[in-house]
């Protein structure tokens, strides 16, 4: 858009207004149809991003919750709005981003950045009871937000060289120390908690497959015609 000298809609007068005015309709959409909403970041981290995200929980539709379950929520619930599961997705984690201590401060501060939000980003997703972090206890991290590190994706490395007449070292035969089991377990294991968080239901009737493109079609159109976001756009120019 910025690139291209694309034609801006008329009621935006700079091009970032115009993305940040469509990412804001995506995420207030996620927020709204969706069970589990992932947010990757290659970073820890930008505080940008937790502004963006209350902003966009404050500008979703309001949708009636069929379900009173709070698990997860730090804030009261109030039995009158759907809010969907949250998971903080660190990519390419480093070997020290494994370590006890940086790993709870990870936690300590995402918890307090979030601790106004209904966005239910704690209690259903855990990196101790998977076996990851082995010899930590339960209460380790605590609270414990549904945070998740996934590493590096590269080629096995087996330390070591080889030494003269064909004979190798000992410990050339061991992998290297990485701090975190491998890359496809994490992925399996991540997969695993994520399809085996609860499911409440979008809305007051049960939503087959096609029940729910419909619903979605309409909560996205009901997003674009929304008044708050138009006013907040207003705000922006």
């Amino acid at each position: 858009l910025i690139n291209n000298d694309r034609k801006l809609p008329p009621e935006y007068n700079l091009p970032h207004t115009d993305i940040e005015m469509q990412s804001l309709q995506i995420a207030a959409f996620l927020f709204t149809v969706c069970h589990v909403v992932i947010v990757v970041q290659d970073w820890f981290t930008d505080l940008n991003l937790y502004k963006f995200l209350q902003t966009a929980e404050t500008l979703k539709p309001s949708t009636p919750s069929a379900s009173h379950d709070s698990t997860g929520s730090s804030g009261s619930d109030d039995g009158a709005e759907y809010y969907p599961h949250i998971v903080f997705l660190q990519n390419k984690a480093g070997q020290d981003d494994f370590s006890p201590r940086k790993l709870k401060n990870m936690h300590l501060v995402v918890d307090k950045l979030m601790a106004h939000s209904h966005l239910k980003y704690k209690g259903t997703l855990s990196m101790l009871k998977c076996n990851i972090l082995p010899g930590l206890g339960q209460d380790f991290l605590s609270p414990e937000v549904n945070m998740f590190l996934l590493p590096v994706e590269s080629m096995f490395f087996w330390g070591g060289s080889v030494l003269g007449s064909g004979t190798y070292p000992l410990f050339s035969l061991l992998p290297g120390y990485r701090g975190h089991p491998s890359f496809p377990t994490m992925i399996s294991k991540l997969r695993s908690q994520i399809l085996a968080m609860p499911r409440c239901q979008l809305s007051h009737t049960i939503l087959t497959e096609t029940n729910w493109f419909h619903y979605a079609a309409r909560i996205w159109d009901g997003v674009k015609k929304s008044s708050a976001l138009s006013e907040y756009s207003r705000l922006l120019c």
